[in-house]
């Protein structure tokens, strides 16, 4: 799935990528938006930068995310 700017997305699983970080376990469940999606690169193994609510913004490997409606 290539993911665009302004998807909505959630935080479904761990990420089974090295770039993981055990405090990321906190984000499992939340929502937020899809703020740089990396299309330059378009590479479906990078990180992705995300606003999540409450959280903050973070690059997270796309493994983790489901886009919702």
């Amino acid at each position: 799935m290539q993911f665009q700017k302004g998807n909505k997305i959630k935080v479904c699983r761990k990420s089974e990528d090295e770039s993981w970080e055990p405090y990321m376990d906190d984000f499992i469940g939340i929502h937020g938006f899809i703020t740089d999606p990396d299309t330059s690169i378009n590479d479906p193994d990078a990180l992705i930068e995300v606003s999540l609510e409450g959280k903050g913004t973070h690059r997270l490997p796309q493994d983790c995310l489901e886009q919702i409606n």
